[in-house]
């Protein structure tokens, strides 16, 4: 039963189905060797060149070299087998992780907001490489396992055809069966457990990155061995639960042995009783060894199996998780957007919390429009429904009188901008930092990006210009900088709706001047959100809506909002009154 839920995932195989039946044939050539061929060596082989008349000169070497040429067919075929299986195991590993991860591309960001990081990167790596060599074994010890153990049987068969005496040995094969029984056993065990550690796995990632990503804090608040205590409490459930599944899953081979020395101990006992010659008991007993070998691995497949089936539940979490931003069934063609934004009767809840509460309002385009009001009051959420991060529950959103679900994800954002209050940077060069706005941009776009952002004079003095890397997160620039670059982005996609996360509010005085006026060109001829926490982020905005528990209870101009919106005032005299302060 548990073969049919990995199926699908032996497709993988195709692509590199000419090396895997080499190593499949090469997996049967080392099994035949070792069924057939050591026991045939022990029968004839032996007996001949040691008995009353042993052959001599060329006939002796001849007679030898069969004994090397039988290790020769195994140990060549072992090593091609082990060969072009962990490559065909090693495309299986890239090619499941790239559509776990095309996968977590497309989900919207409430899956990635209720699932912690350090998890879902547990699946993609450890959980895949669990998988992977499940898939691999699987089909590999299907095939040479059996091969191995029909050669033993065929040998056995010869010598009880051909010795009469040698009947006995069938009371030995019928004790396989009895194999069975510890490895069902075991297998839902590790089951279990294996769950569990993988589990654990996760939250030793998550405790990890934690760390990692809050360094400074950590240091500041001498929380380092608060840090240590947490990683090491997560390790040792960790360590727990391994040493259970290691526990089961080391027990099997024993449990086999044990069986395999009662039957071994039995067919020894009657070839004595019989007086079968030696030669004969020898082959007997290595063809026996040969047959329970194979139980034996098959039962260590089982095990894998199982702890393969705990990381597929997990995988499969991700691969079947619903899509509940889903792309339009026939999407409607959407350029030349002026940027008009329309909600029309909009409510919106996480779980079974409201936060945006019929919402109906119109934005035209080329305004620049602020959102302010208290933590939690839906701000984010408003913006986020305009670039369909999330579906609305009931209602509507247009851009230009166009239903945002009836166009494609791809379409509706690329006519969005977006400058978030933490600047993310990549892993590469400052030029392709900016040129993420513009795909197919020139070197001369991206700087004239970077002029208007206010970013060029600083990225030319970098040791290799616009080819300088940015470092971890753009760990080599300032927070100012890397907000600059972030602008200079937009600025080169060139959209006609810009919304803008308060860019503003983590920087210095002077970083924020810069970037001020940065933005101020940016927003020219432009639909803008911005949600302001600073309020000097708004002072040139055209209108100004204000957010209540999920509500739009105010709208109009900061001279009209001051005069009439108690909450207005209040957030406004509360921040002016901390900036006096400071």
């Amino acid at each position: 039963m548990a073969l049919k839920r990995f199926k699908p995932y032996f497709s993988y195989l195709r692509e590199v189905r000419f090396q895997f039946i080499l190593g499949l044939v090469a997996g049967i050539i080392a099994a035949a060797a070792s069924g057939a061929g050591l026991p045939f060596v022990i029968k004839f082989i032996v007996p001949f060149v040691t008995g009353n008349n042993p052959p001599e000169g060329f006939k002796l070497v001849l007679a030898l070299s069969v004994i090397p040429l039988a290790f020769l067919f195994r140990a060549g075929g072992s090593f091609l087998n082990a060969y072009f299986m962990a490559y065909a195991g090693m495309y299986v590993l890239e090619q499941l992780r790239l559509q776990i991860f095309e996968k977590l591309q497309r989900l919207p960001l409430g899956f990635h907001n209720r699932n912690n990081t350090g998890d879902i990167m547990s699946r993609v790596t450890v959980d895949t490489q669990q998988l992977q060599g499940a898939i691999v074994a699987v089909v590999n010890s299907l095939v040479k396992e059996p091969a191995t153990l029909i050669s033993a049987i065929g040998v056995l068969t010869y010598l009880t055809i051909k010795h009469e005496n040698t009947i006995f040995i069938l009371i030995a094969i019928a004790s396989v069966p009895g194999c069975v029984i510890p490895i069902r056993y075991i297998g839902k065990r590790i089951l279990k457990k294996a769950t569990r550690e993988q589990e654990q796995a996760g939250t030793i990632n998550h405790v990890l990155k934690e760390n990692l990503a809050a360094t400074r804090e950590v240091r500041s608040y001498n929380l380092q061995k608060n840090e240590v205590d947490r990683f090491s409490a997560a390790c040792r459930l960790f360590f727990k639960f391994t040493m259970k599944t290691i526990k089961y899953n080391k027990a099997l081979s024993p449990l086999i042995e044990l069986i395999t020395s009662f039957a071994i101990v039995l067919t020894v006992y009657v070839a004595v009783k019989q007086d079968i010659e030696p030669s004969i008991i020898a082959a007997i007993l290595t063809a026996l060894y040969m047959c329970y070998e194979p139980i034996k691995k098959l039962g260590i497949v089982s095990a894998t199996l199982k702890r393969a089936e705990a990381s597929l539940d997990r995988l499969e979490y991700i691969l079947h998780a619903e899509d509940t931003v889903p792309e339009a069934a026939t999407p409607t063609p959407f350029d030349s957007v002026k940027g008009t934004i329309q909600f029309k009767h909009v409510s919106f809840q996480y779980d079974e919390r409201i936060v945006l509460d019929n919402i109906n309002i119109e934005i035209e385009a080329g305004q620049s429009v602020a959102l302010v009001g208290p933590s939690g009051a839906g701000k984010s959420t408003f913006v986020n429904l305009v670039n369909r991060f999330y579906d609305v529950a009931l209602g509507s959103v247009l851009i230009d009188g166009t239903d945002v679900r009836q166009v494609t994800k791809a379409d509706l954002r690329s006519q969005i901008a977006l400058v978030s209050q933490e600047a993310v940077l990549f892993g590469d060069t400052v030029a392709n930092n900016i040129r993420i706005g513009k795909p197919n941009a020139t070197l001369d776009e991206i700087k004239k990006a970077a002029r208007h952002a206010h970013a060029h004079e600083f990225i030319e003095k970098l040791e290799n210009g616009y080819e300088t890397l940015v470092g971890e997160c753009g760990s080599r620039f300032s927070g100012g900088q890397r907000q600059r670059i972030s602008i200079a982005r937009a600025f080169l996609k060139d959209a006609p709706v810009i919304i803008l996360d308060e860019p503003t509010s983590a920087l210095d005085a002077e970083s924020e001047h810069r970037i001020q006026s940065a933005l101020e060109g940016l927003s020219q001829g432009r639909t803008v959100l911005i949600i302001a926490h600073r309020f000097s982020t708004i002072q040139h905005a055209d209108r100004i809506l204000v957010f209540q528990e999920g509500r739009i209870i105010a709208n109009g101009t900061h001279k009209e909002l001051y005069s009439s919106n108690d909450l207005y005032q209040s957030l406004y005299d509360k921040q002016s009154k901390t900036t006096l302060e400071h």
